[in-house]
């Protein structure tokens, strides 16, 4: 079982711990061990995302290293991963559903001839016969299907971030690296790195990574009501994400979409008002710690999921809801004594 460490300049996508997680998991079931896979330029700190591997559950990691691979691009990371794939021969390869994770993704299979499913939001083991369970949505998100690729071997998939708890991270445990040349010249690849330009992430919603998430959706009716939302966001220090329904009547910009075509979310605390809480929506906030719904309907899909729920007008309980953190935070804070 292996697990690609997605990493761009020393960075690691969360996602991959993630995925080291689940494939501890699926490789005890499999009882096989559990490798990372980590490719990148020369030098120490690429080396160190193989111990970060086995302290997150790899009991080994490949590592692959090259002055060609210090930047991401397609064709190195093609053919050093399927080289590696080829070589140690693997049941499963998970890769995180990024940017990055998506575009590799496609090209190793290709290369490989092997199957792919994408955007996964579960993975599971059929011990009878040793193969990979890849859930994910389908027929524009109103169904989940199970996915199984029983002739072709690796079966590889991706999955989504957030999707996956993130396990603990132990310094104590031990594994060994095993490296592999790439074998490809600077020459040979077709892309050239210009510049790099990171992204301003102080400027866009951090939705994945956010321990509150107050959401809206098609019953905050008006557009001043998702104002409402973020009044409750700046009490409890949250992001504001949406629902497909609210963005696509531009309520808010699209980077605060939360489900399937969206972000995924994993907070201590998600509040969704207005959400009716589709197959859509479900799969990008279901595994959030506390999920408490506001909805005049006490038939919605999303009462069937959630911890809380509160019935009745949202564009009415969100400000109410507002002043109840607001006296319980500032009773809270300690008062400053007469001097």
């Amino acid at each position: 079982m292996w697990v690609f460490v997605e990493h761009e300049r020393g960075h690691v996508h969360p996602v991959s711990w993630e995925l080291i997680g689940k494939g501890r998991e699926l490789a005890d079931k499999l009882q096989v061990q559990l490798a990372g896979v980590v490719l990148g330029g020369t030098g120490r700190p690429v080396r160190m995302l193989c111990d970060e591997a086995i302290f997150h559950g790899a009991d080994l990691c490949y590592l692959m290293q090259d002055e060609v691979l210090l930047d991401y691009r397609n064709q190195p990371y093609t053919k050093g991963l399927a080289d590696l794939v080829d070589r140690f021969q693997p049941e499963a390869l998970l890769l995180g559903a990024t940017t990055q994770g998506r575009d590799l993704a496609g090209s190793v299979a290709t290369t490989l001839l092997t199957g792919l499913t994408a955007d996964c939001t579960g993975l599971d083991i059929d011990t009878s016969d040793r193969t990979l369970l890849s859930v994910r949505p389908t027929f524009g998100g109103s169904l989940m299907c199970t996915i199984v690729n029983v002739s072709t071997r690796p079966q590889m998939a991706t999955v989504r971030p957030r999707v996956m708890p993130m396990p603990a991270r132990d310094d104590g445990r031990r594994g060994h690296v095993i490296e592999h040349p790439l074998g490809l010249a600077e020459d040979e690849v077709v892309t050239k790195v210009i510049d790099f330009i990171p992204d301003a992430k102080a400027e866009k919603p951090q939705l994945a990574f956010a321990d509150f998430v107050v959401a809206g959706g098609r019953g905050l009716a008006k557009p001043e009501h998702f104002n409402l939302l973020f009044d409750l966001a700046r009490e409890l220090g949250a992001e504001v994400g949406a629902s497909r329904a609210a963005v696509h009547a531009n309520r808010v910009e699209a980077d605060r979409q939360v489900g399937q075509s969206g972000k995924t979310v994993r907070p201590k605390l998600y509040i969704a008002a207005g959400i009716s809480g589709a197959v859509q929506h479900r799969v990008g906030m279901e595994g959030a710690d506390v999920i408490v719904a506001i909805n005049n309907d006490e038939k919605a899909p999303i009462m069937e999921f959630s911890n809380y729920a509160l019935i009745g007008n949202a564009a009415e309980l969100v400000p109410a809801l507002t002043e109840a953190f607001r006296s319980r935070i500032a009773a809270a804070r300690p008062h400053r004594g007469a001097e």
